[in-house]
Order: C-alpha cells, then sequence, then structure tokens
C-alpha cells in the first residue's frame, strides 16, 4: 500500500510538473515579448499546479521551489513593465483578477514587491495587506507554502531601523507586528495538519510536520535580525507575543520546537535580562513536551556565555539568574507529576553544570541542587534506570571536572546522599571516577575526617555492600583493576602530622578490614607501606621531647601492623603476609626494636612451616629469610642464633638437592658480617660451605645415576667456589689457600664440564676474574698471586 502511495504520488508530481513547465514556458515568452496579459494568464495557469492536495510536503516542496524560480522572473518583468510607464498600481490591482484564489495571492505578493520597492506607498500598509490577504488560504499544506513565499520577498522589505523603508513614524513596530502576524497564521495552520487525516495515520502527519517546521521557525530568525528589536522591544512585545502563540496552540510538537528557536535564535544577552519570562511559560507547556532538553540548551547557552563574557558575570547575580533557573525546575517537576526520573536528574545535572561554570565560588548553590535532587529521588529507592544513573553519574562527576580537587566536593553536604541512591554497580563506577581524579590531579587527602568521608563515597570498591553475590557478577581484571586503584589511592591519605597520620591509616584499616577476603591482598599491602613510611618518620627516642608519654610510638603502630597483617594467612596470602611480616621485621630493626623484630620473624618462620608448601615458592621464601635476616643488626647473640639455626635447617630441607645446596652455601652469608665483629663466625662459614659441597656431590651421584632434577651438579661447584673467592677475599682465616686451590682442581677434573657450555664459561668468567684481581695489586691482588690456578 505504502509503496502504491509513493508510486501515484510520484506519477501526479510527474504530471503537475509537466503542466508547470509548459506553463511557465509560455509564461516567459509572454515575457520575452513584453505581453503583460498573457505573462499573468500562463503564470495564473502555472501557479493553479500549487492547488492540488496530493502530494506529500516533500513532494510539494519541489513544486513549490520551481514556482519559487518561476516568480523571480515575474518580478523582474513586473518592475520593468513599471519602469515603461505601467502603472505600479494598477498592476497591483490587475493581478487580482486571477480566477482562483492560490495563484491569485501569489501574483499579489509578488506585485506587493514591486509595489513597496518602488515606494509609491509606505512598506508597513502593502505587508499589513498581503498579510490579512493571506488569511483566504486556510489549507494547512499550502498556505504554509504561501506565507513562506510572503515571508521571503518581505524579510529585505521590512521599515526597520536603517532600512530603506524605513518610515518617519514608529516603522520597526509595524516590522515586528507584520512578522508576529505571519508567524501566528503560520503556526496555527502547521498546528492544523496534526488534527487532519485519520488517527492511523499519526505518525506520517507528525514526520511531515517535522519537515515543515522550519517554515515558522524562519519567522523567528527573521525577528533576531531585525536591528530595531532591541531589548525592550523583545522583552515587552515580542517575547510575551511568542510565548501566548506558543502557550495557547496546546500542540507539543510546536510548543518543544518554537521554545528552542527562541533560545537559539535571540542573543544570549536578552535571554538573560528575561529568564522570569522564558521560565514562566515552561510549566504551561503540554506535559509531554521534553522540556528537559529546551532548559538543558537554554542553560548551556549562558554557561557558555558566561564563559566567554567575563565581564557580563555581575549581571547573573544582579538578575538572580541561579534562582529563577532553580525554582523554574522545581516548578516544571511540580506540573509534570509523571515526569521519568531521568529528565528531572538531567535538569539538576545541567543546572550544577550552569552553577559551577557562573558561579564557581558558590559551594551554597550547587550543594542546593544537588539537595534538590536528593528531594526528587527520595522515595524511589535505587535507581534501576540505565540512563538515569549515567546522569546521576555525569551529575556526581561536574564538581571533580570544574575544581579539579575532591577535597572540594567533600564540602558538599547533599554529595554523598545523592551517590546512596546508586545501585552497587554504579557505585563502584563512581568511585573509580572519584580515584581517578585524585589520581590525575594529585590530590592529597590530609585530615582524618576527610578521608573518613572519601571512604564512604567509595565504598562500593571497598566493601560488598551487603551483597555477597554481587563480587560474582565483576570480571576478574576489572576486580582486580579496582583494587589496584585502591590500592594507589593510599598513598595520596597522607599528612606530616604523625598523630593525624596514624589516624588515617586506622580508619584505612577499619574500612579495609571489613571489604572481604578477595580485597585484602590488594588493600592491605599499601596500607603496610604506608605505616612502615609513618614509622621512618617518627623520632628516635632520644630526640623524641615527649619520650614515652607520645600517643604514636613505633610500639604502637607495629602492633597495629601486626594486627593488619593477621588478616592475610586467611584470604588466602600466606606468601604476601610471609613477605609483609618481613619487611616489617626490617622496619623493627632500624627502630632498634629486637623483641618486636624477632616476633615478626617467627611468624615469618610459622607461615614459611605452615602454609608455604610448595618447592618453588620455599625456595623463593628461603631466599627472603636469608637476605633479610642478613641485614639484621638488633639481635643479640641467642636471638640471632636461634633464628639462623632454623634458617639452615630450612635450607637442608629442600626438595631438590641443587636448590639445598644452593639455600645452604647462601646461609653462610649469615654468619660474617663486614661492618660487625660480633657476626664474624669463620668456622660456621666454612662450615656452611663445606656442607654445600657435600650436597654438590650427592647431587653429582644422582646425576652419574641418571636421576631426574639433578642435572647441572659442576654448576654448583663452580658457584661455591666463588663464594669461597668472597669469603677468601675478606681475609677469613678458615678459608685457605689449599681448599680454593683443591677446589678449582676438583672441577677442571670434572668431565661433565664440556658438555655444559653454561657451567664451561662460568668457570671460565671465574677465572678471569681472578686473573684481573691479581693485576690490580695491592693486598688484594697479593691474597690473589698466592692461588696457583
Amino acid at each position: 500500500m505504502i509503496a502504491d502511495g509513493t508510486e501515484d504520488e510520484e506519477k501526479w508530481l510527474a504530471a503537475g510538473s509537466a503542466a508547470f513547465k509548459q506553463n511557465a514556458f509560455y509564461m516567459q515568452r509572454a515575457i520575452d515579448s513584453n505581453n503583460l496579459k498573457d505573462a499573468l494568464k500562463y503564470s495564473a495557469q502555472m501557479l493553479s499546479e500549487l492547488r492540488t492536495s496530493k502530494l506529500s510536503p516533500h513532494k510539494y516542496y519541489d513544486l513549490y521551489m520551481r514556482a519559487f524560480d518561476e516568480l523571480r522572473k515575474l518580478e523582474i518583468f513586473f518592475m520593468e513593465e513599471t519602469r515603461r510607464g505601467c502603472s505600479v498600481i494598477e498592476l497591483y490591482e490587475l493581478v487580482q483578477h486571477a480566477g482562483n484564489i492560490l495563484p491569485r495571492l501569489y501574483l499579489l505578493c509578488t506585485a506587493g514587491s514591486v509595489y513597496i520597492k518602488t515606494k509609491e506607498a509606505p512598506a508597513k500598509e502593502i505587508l499589513k495587506d498581503l498579510v490579512e490577504m493571506c488569511r483566504g488560504i486556510q489549507h494547512p499544506l499550502r498556505g504554509l507554502f504561501l506565507r513562506s513565499y510572503l515571508a521571503q520577498i518581505g524579510r529585505d522589505k521590512l521599515p526597520d531601523v536603517g532600512s530603506e523603508y524605513e518610515g518617519d513614524a514608529d516603522t520597526v513596530t509595524d516590522a515586528v507586528e507584520f512578522v508576529l502576524l505571519n508567524f501566528t497564521e503560520m503556526n496555527k495552520l502547521w498546528v492544523r495538519m496534526q488534527h487532519q487525516g485519520p488517527a492511523r495515520d499519526k505518525e506520517r502527519r507528525e514526520k511531515e510536520r517535522g519537515e515543515l517546521r522550519d517554515l515558522v521557525g524562519k519567522n523567528l530568525h527573521v525577528l533576531s535580525q531585525l536591528e530595531g528589536v532591541d531589548l525592550d522591544m523583545y522583552r515587552d512585545t515580542v517575547l510575551p507575543r511568542v510565548l501566548e502563540q506558543i502557550v495557547n496552540c496546546r500542540d507539543e510538537i510546536a510548543q518543544y520546537y518554537l521554545i528552542d528557536c527562541i533560545i537559539q535564535v535571540f542573543p544570549d544577552e536578552y535571554h538573560l535580562q528575561t529568564l522570569d519570562v522564558l521560565l514562566g511559560a515552561c510549566p504551561q507547556l503540554q506535559p509531554s513536551v521534553d522540556i528537559m532538553t529546551v532548559l538543558s540548551r537554554l542553560m548551556e547557552r549562558l554557561s557558555n556565555y558566561a564563559a566567554l563574557n567575563a565581564e557580563v558575570l555581575p549581571y547573573f547575580l544582579q538578575v538572580e539568574a541561579f534562582s529563577k533557573l532553580n525554582n523554574a525546575i522545581g516548578k516544571v517537576i511540580e506540573a509534570q507529576e509523571d515526569m521519568p526520573i531521568l529528565s528531572a536528574v538531567t535538569l539538576y545535572s545541567s543546572l550544577l553544570k550552569f552553577t559551577l561554570h557562573v558561579h564557581p565560588d558558590r559551594l551554597d548553590y550547587a550543594d542546593q541542587v544537588l539537595g534538590s535532587c536528593v528531594k526528587q529521588l527520595s522515595g524511589k529507592g535505587k535507581i534501576n534506570d540505565t540512563r538515569a544513573t549515567k546522569e546521576i553519574v555525569s551529575l556526581l562527576s561536574a564538581p571533580l571536572e570544574k575544581y579539579n580537587d575532591v577535597v572540594t566536593a567533600l564540602k558538599l553536604t547533599n554529595y554523598p546522599l545523592v551517590v546512596e541512591y546508586l545501585d552497587n554497580e554504579t557505585k563502584r563506577i563512581m568511585a573509580t571516577v572519584i580515584i581517578r581524579s585524585i589520581m590525575k590531579n594529585n590530590t592529597l587527602i590530609t585530615t582524618a575526617e576527610k578521608v573518613e568521608a572519601l571512604l564512604e563515597l567509595i565504598k562500593g570498591l571497598i566493601n560488598d555492600l551487603d551483597e555477597p553475590e554481587g563480587l560474582e557478577a565483576v570480571d576478574d581484571d576489572d576486580f582486580e583493576e579496582e583494587q589496584n586503584s585502591v590500592a594507589r589511592l593510599v598513598h595520596m591519605l597522607y599528612n606530616d602530622d604523625t598523630e593525624e597520620m596514624f589516624k588515617i591509616i586506622s580508619i584505612l584499616k577499619k574500612h579495609f578490614l571489613t571489604g572481604g577476603p578477595k580485597r585484602l591482598k590488594f588493600t592491605i599491602p599499601p596500607l603496610v607501606v604506608s605505616t612502615l613510611k609513618l614509622i621512618r618518620r617518627l623520632p628516635v627516642e632520644g630526640d623524641n621531647p615527649f619520650g614515652k608519654e607520645a600517643s604514636v610510638t613505633a610500639t604502637k603502630i607495629f602492633q597495629f601492623l601486626n594486627q593488619i597483617i593477621e588478616a592475610l594467612p586467611n584470604v588466602p596470602s600466606p606468601d604476601l603476609a610471609f613477605r609483609l611480616y618481613l619487611q616489617c621485621a626490617e622496619a623493627a630493626n632500624k627502630c632498634v626494636e629486637e623483641p618486636i623484630a624477632y616476633e615478626f620473624f617467627t611468624q615469618a618462620y610459622i607461615l614459611y612451616e605452615e602454609e608455604i608448601s610448595d618447592s618453588k615458592a620455599q625456595v623463593t621464601a628461603l631466599q627472603l629469610i636469608i637476605g633479610t635476616l642478613q641485614r639484621m643488626h638488633v639481635f643479640g647473640v641467642e636471638n640471632r642464633d636461634t633464628l639462623t639455626h632454623k634458617a639452615t635447617g630450612y635450607s637442608a630441607k629442600l626438595l631438590k638437592k641443587p636448590d639445598q645446596c644452593r639455600a645452604v652455601y647462601a646461609c653462610s652469608h649469615l654468619f660474617w658480617l663486614e661492618d660487625h665483629e660480633t657476626i664474624q663466625d669463620g668456622e660456621r662459614v666454612l662450615l656452611c660451605l663445606k656442607r654445600a659441597l657435600k650436597i654438590a656431590n650427592s647431587a653429582q651421584q644422582m646425576a652419574s645415576n641418571g636421576q631426574e632434577g639433578s642435572a647441572g651438579s659442576v654448576t654448583l661447584f663452580i658457584e661455591i667456589l666463588n663464594k669461597y673467592l668472597y669469603f677468601y677475599e675478606k681475609g677469613i682465616p678458615q678459608i685457605t689457600v689449599e681448599s680454593v686451590e683443591s677446589l678449582i682442581q676438583l672441577i677442571k677434573n670434572e668431565e661433565s664440564m664440556p658438555s655444559d657450555p653454561y657451567a664451561e664459561s662460568l668457570f671460565a668468567s671465574t677465572l678471569q676474574f681472578m686473573e684481573f684481581q691479581k693485576q690490580k695489586g695491592g693486598a688484594i691482588g697479593d691474597r690473589y698471586e698466592e692461588i696457583k690456578v
């Protein structure tokens, strides 16, 4: 059916165009022969094709444009006729003899244009006559195009200020009256289109009306271009008349488009000075009008106006722009009881952005907007509309983007109240936005009170929000990224005052420990690191003027650290807890807190024995134990012996022989610290190295028997040789020249050396190092000279 209708319409357009073209040809021939009578005859016949009711607006427009082009030629002919002596008054009367009213009015408008140009009569009188005569066409489509033609030929002939057609009296009023009258009649015709035809064609009619809206809107554009329409005339005449027509037409399409036209075509200065009038019409519009978009565009224009012209900012305060906009939004929402929550939030979001641009120093205004939004959201529960939640995120992001400072946003008392209406997923998104803002702008949060407020805002990332199943729905990569952002945030919470800093990390501990086991492995390490930084800032006991009476002491902080790390083995993240215990032990060493350091080491050993069972993890853990213990100077003889004995015991119990060997010879460093005479036991160093040799021999025998996992035993001998050389160079008497030479000879006699390129290269490098040390001379060179390779 639709296809058939389109085909028929094409046929009608083709037939009309053919007849139009034929009459246009005869009209042109009459013009060429200066035959006015025939020119009028054929032009009237040509224009009769515009009387059709069978074409859609789109097709009718094609026909109209052809008529418009031909009428331009006819107007030029009329002008030439007047120059040849034809009376323009007679011409104006002559065209009215056309048989049909539509061609008659097109010809009348064309003759009227010539009449105005000759200036034989005031322009205002002719325009008034034409706009009244056009009432004779009441068919919506034909009437709209006729009046569009009238507006087109009249726009450059209006008696405006400075125009050649300006009269002696207050002629700009006449110009405005002409445009307003034409606008009113065109709008009536445009609205009437909606009510013609069956209800089933409503959607088609709305589409057709959308295609014609610019014909009506051009009148407002013409008004905005008139030099004589100053602020007073706009406020007293133009705006009230236009708004009256908009409100009275009671058509949602017309109201939405025309209000938007007013906002777009007239100067921002006029809008600022007439806000109360313009906003007063908004609650009177039809409930179905998208007033959200209209007001949002108005506020956007005013914001841009303020941004580009700083000198106008005082006028915004003078006219109380914020109060008027806020009241208008409240009235619109009140008038439209069924307004979707999305529309209401969008309005407040636009108002907040306007406020931040125009009154950035008035936090009370911004908080007032957020408060109005909370009032609107109250009773709605969690917002499930995806678009509405996105708009709330936009609303909450606006202060962050404007101030580049979360601290300022934390001053807005209604900010967290708006966050509460978001669903849990969106709370996580909003929390991420807040953290990104902090990181991007390097914002330091310096007080415990602000940290508490911030953690309440981002609690979507640091606890489960009463939904134990909620984390299951979060993608693992997304979850990890979110928690890493929380970890980075910890380092932005800082205060130079140690007592305030301890309050901050205590608040972090309170929130993090309630975040569920899955989060702890991300949040506990940065908290521990931040706490260790605090410990380093504490004065040593002799420098502390308060002595033991200070409220924040190293002992208190270490107890705090122990409580935090104790939560990790249950996550389970025993390897992480193990590493953190060793870091805390090293911090206690620097604070000369032997009992605390020993306790941390004990906890690390317990985790090693009970939780770390993987052989590779054991090797890594043991390397960390040996490395940390080697740097510890705080222990007395008894405690150090206990810890080193356990470390060497763990080394001998590793699963693979090469791992045992390397761990045992690494333990040799625990018995010789060059700067500490109390930790220099050559006998035990030699014992470790001999035990390592024994294990290497055992590994060699296993390799010769073809057992898996025991390859590369010769490499172990070379590594042990390097340890011998290290301690020989340090002057340990127990490491003799003979022991070094015998080990070198043992390696040289090893049959598997040529088949192991790595071992061969390592041995060559070792010998090269020895030769280099000899060439250096001095005491070291002399010692190496004693070794005969």
